[in-house]
């Protein structure tokens, strides 16, 4: 009962006019105070070809002269936004999310071609920093199945909707095939546009998974199921964000870029925090690298 009286009252709130609601409170000391968490989001595709992906970039070696010299544009731009801390794609212990490999810069810079070394580690060395944290989280022991593709496609065989799916497929793939084609004459500046232009990313990220929830029958809900499970990963990603961030910080989030979308939207819409593009920061990095080009 106390139950019921409680949805009903959480219902007369949401019903009650908005000209009814009582005047903002005045602003305490603390709340004067409480500067936001900003947080640009730099989405990426995988320097070192995991293969984890629906489809995955061809990328030549980030170890070479030319694509060192391109990082470094790439991570003396970032610089001057000046993050206080840095947040990786990669999985880290609880409560702290500090990784470890943090300590080994060095040798990592020189072995490692994983974008969280060469751009996260690289940048937070650079400022002085005396921790990177890993935010990733992904399906294990006790874990769903956070991108359950093998269902929708099962669906998708045994309910003639083949094509519809390999139609999505093939965008996908066709998207991927047009940047590879063009990602030996870019810097890497220039090749990280396509991965962090927002307003790009949403009308991708809507057609792909949202194009996925066709996949169902009303009681078989595949397609529903892989988005719900895609946006807990991603959920489940910003919250450990949140766990790191104190309030005035500037965090560097680097991505995959098929997460850009929901965490930028976590960004803009989490209390406490608003999102800062990265595009003006990859812009100036192409101008120089494009400068120290012969």
């Amino acid at each position: 009962m106390k139950f019921l009286k409680t949805l009903v009252g959480i219902a007369a709130l949401l019903a009650a006019p908005v000209l009814a609601q009582e005047p903002p409170r005045p602003q305490g000391p603390s709340d004067r105070t409480a500067a936001p968490v900003q947080v640009m989001i730099l989405g990426m595709y995988h320097f070192a070809n995991p293969g984890r992906d629906l489809a995955n970039m061809d990328v030549d070696d980030v170890l070479a002269a030319r694509r060192q010299a391109e990082i470094a544009a790439v991570v003396n731009s970032l610089a001057a936004w000046a993050p206080t801390k840095i947040a990786v794609e990669d999985e880290a212990a609880t409560p702290s999310l500090a990784l470890p490999d943090f300590a080994e810069t060095d040798t990592l810079l020189k072995t490692s071609r994983s974008e969280s070394i060469q751009i996260g580690f690289r940048l937070a060395r650079l400022l002085g920093h005396h921790a990177v944290y890993g935010y990733d989280e992904r399906g294990g022991e006790g874990e769903p199945d956070y991108f359950p593709l093998d269902k929708v496609q099962a669906f998708a065989e045994a309910n003639g909707m083949a094509d519809e799916l390999a139609a999505i497929f093939a965008e996908v793939e066709a998207m991927t095939s047009e940047q590879n084609a063009r990602l030996g004459t870019q810097s890497i500046a220039v090749s990280l546009f396509d991965h962090n232009d927002g307003k790009a990313l949403a009308l991708l990220h809507d057609r792909i998974y949202y194009g996925l929830l066709r996949f169902g029958d009303g009681t078989v809900q595949p397609g529903a199921e892989l988005n719900a499970y895609w946006y807990m990963r991603n959920a489940k990603m910003f919250a450990k964000i949140v766990m790191v961030a104190k309030p005035g910080d500037r965090v560097l989030v680097i991505a995959g870029s098929g997460h850009a979308t929901w965490l930028r939207h976590f960004a803009q819409h989490t209390p406490g925090f608003e999102l800062v593009e990265t595009m003006p920061y990859l812009e100036r990095a192409a101008e120089r690298s494009r400068a120290a080009t012969p």
